[in-house]
C-alpha cells in the first residue's frame, strides 16, 4: 500500500534556545501589484509522543517568476535546494517572515493548524520550499525528554519539492498551502535514541477531503484512527477527553476507517467512506466495545 503523496525532506543543524508556539490564523490584505501574499500553515499527523519539539529557524521559498514554469521541470531542485547554482535568473530566492524558535507539533491535531510564515514575496510560481531547522529537536515520551538526532552528514533543512501549482488562491494576490508534519513516519526510534528523518504532506483545504467524528468510550483511549484505501493512508489519534477526530488532506475516493483501542476494547472498521469533490465525511461517534 501507498501513502499519501510524501514529500521527503533532509534535515540538519543549528543552536537556538527560544520557546515558540504560534496561535494565530492568516490574516493577511491583498498584496500590492507585482507581489503575492503567500501563507505557509503548520499542522501534525499524530504519533505516540506527549510532545515533539522541532526547532525552526527559517523559512524561505523558491519563486519561478518565468512565464512557464514547465521548462524548469527538469532541474536539480536537490542541489537548488542547497544553494547550488540555478538556471536562470528568473528562480528567486525569497524569504518569509518566521520567528525563530521551538514548535510544540503535536498541538496540532485534529484540524488544528497555525501560521508557519506569511509574507509578501515577488509573484510567480513557488517550487521549494525550505525551512531550516536548528539543534533544540526533541521529544518527550512516557514522561521522558530524549534529543532528536540528526543523521550523519545531512543538511540543516528540510525541503518540499513543489510543480508551482499547489497553493490555495483565497485573495486577490494571496495564496496559502498547508504543510501536515507526519510525525509516525517523521520519528525513528532505536531503543532510547530517537532520529529526525521528517515526512511531510503538502494539500489544501478546499481541494481535500476530511474525514471527522468521535469515539468513545473515553476509557478505550488511546484510540487510534486509519483511514486508508489502496493508494492513500492517514492517521489520528482521537483528543483524551470527548474523542474527537478530525483527518483531512484526502483524495477523492472510496475509504474504510479503522478504529483501534486500548485497555481491552475490540478494533472496529468502517468501509465504504467516499471522498468527491473535497467533501467533508461526519461518521459521528463510534461505539467500541469489549
Amino acid at each position: 500500500m501507498k501513502t499519501r503523496i510524501l514529500f521527503s525532506v533532509a534535515i540538519a543543524a543549528i543552536s537556538v534556545s527560544t520557546l515558540f508556539v504560534a496561535c494565530s490564523k492568516s490574516n493577511s490584505a491583498d498584496a500590492p501589484a507585482g507581489t503575492q501574499n503567500v501563507s505557509l500553515l503548520l499542522t501534525d499527523g499524530p504519533g505516540f509522543y506527549n510532545n515533539v519539539y522541532l526547532d525552526i529557524q527559517s523559512v524561505s521559498v523558491l519563486v519561478d517568476t518565468s512565464t512557464n514554469t514547465r521548462k524548469h521541470d527538469g532541474c536539480n531542485w536537490d542541489i537548488i535546494g542547497g544553494g547550488g547554482p540555478k538556471p536562470d535568473s528568473s528562480l528567486i530566492w525569497e524569504s518569509l517572515g518566521v520567528t525563530a524558535g521551538v514548535y510544540d507539533i503535536l498541538q496540532l491535531r485534529n484540524g488544528v493548524d497555525t501560521v508557519l510564515a506569511a509574507s509578501n514575496i515577488r509573484a510567480g510560481s513557488i517550487r521549494l520550499i525550505k525551512i531550516t531547522l536548528g539543534t533544540g529537536n526533541y521529544v518527550v515520551k512516557d514522561s521522558v525528554k530524549y534529543s532528536l538526532k540528526l543523521p550523519t552528514g545531512a543538511p540543516n533543512y528540510i525541503l518540499v519539492k513543489l510543480r508551482g501549482d499547489e497553493f490555495e488562491h483565497f485573495t486577490t494576490n494571496g495564496y496559502r498551502l498547508w504543510l501536515d508534519f507526519d510525525v509516525q513516519r517523521s520519528i525513528i526510534q532505536y531503543g532510547t535514541t530517537f532520529y529526525l528523518s521528517p515526512f511531510i504532506n503538502a494539500f489544501i483545504v478546499s481541494k481535500s477531503g476530511t474525514v471527522a467524528g468521535s469515539v468513545a468510550p473515553n476509557d478505550a483511549w488511546p484510540e487510534i484512527v486509519t483511514v486508508y484505501n489502496s493508494t492513500d493512508t492517514a492517521y489520528a489519534i482521537a483528543n483524551r477527553l470527548g474523542g474527537l477526530f478530525k483527518i483531512r488532506g484526502l483524495k477523492d475516493g472510496t475509504y474504510s476507517a479503522n478504529f483501534h483501542a486500548s485497555n481491552g476494547y475490540k478494533d472496529t472498521t468502517i468501509s465504504k467512506i467516499t471522498i468527491s469533490n473535497a467533501n467533508s465525511v461526519n461518521l459521528g461517534t463510534i461505539t467500541l466495545h469489549k
